[in-house]
């Protein structure tokens, strides 16, 4: 896995209009698991896609009346196979946190990476999520290193608000598959 520009090398890339620039000198140092599914709970399909794109069609099914005007990113997208799709540069402010507050910092998109596992809350994610996820987290590590002792879920900064990526994904495990491998790569 490389980075180009921002820009994961050898993804599926599909840019998103819903990103700004990060306040100045601003460099990501949060990195924040998500989770999503669309329609809620079904896997697959172009609706993600849509929804970052905003081009989700409100009358495809009775949810999306209710989400299709929102303006949302996320950097990017880890599918149930582990197909890594990428809406916004690494370097840009993606808008995936909303109102959220990290270790008494507000506003966490100004200084976050969002990942976005498709999953629910309580279905388990798979074992090449899980893989990806590390894998683009160390890299990610590598780039910006102020993320290695700072990454949460959606939940964390937003408790009142969202449950992702819930009590399905395991910490402990993508934690321990990051730093396993990211020593083993330094010696």
């Amino acid at each position: 896995m490389q980075l180009l520009d921002g820009w994961l090398v050898d993804v599926k890339h599909v840019p998103s209009p819903h990103f700004d620039c990060r306040p100045e000198d601003e460099s990501p140092s949060l990195l924040v698991v998500h989770n999503i599914s669309l329609p809620p709970g079904e896997f697959g399909g172009p609706w993600i896609d849509a929804l970052f794109t905003g081009t989700l069609d409100p009358d495809a099914h009775p949810y999306f009346a209710d989400i299709s005007h929102l303006r949302v990113s996320a950097h990017c997208l880890i599918r149930r196979d582990g197909e890594i799709v990428q809406y916004v540069p690494f370097d840009k402010r993606a808008w995936h946190a909303g109102v959220s507050v990290y270790q008494g910092r507000e506003r966490c998109n100004d200084f976050s990476i969002g990942i976005e596992l498709e999953g629910t809350d309580t279905v388990p994610y798979t074992d090449e999520q899980y893989q990806q996820l590390a894998a683009l987290t160390r890299l990610l590590i590598a780039s910006y290193p102020a993320m290695v002792d700072n990454m949460t879920g959606h939940c964390d900064i937003a408790p009142v608000r969202k449950t992702d990526p819930g009590p399905s994904f395991d910490w402990p495990r993508f934690r321990q598959s990051v730093e396993i491998k990211a020593n083993k790569e330094m010696r």
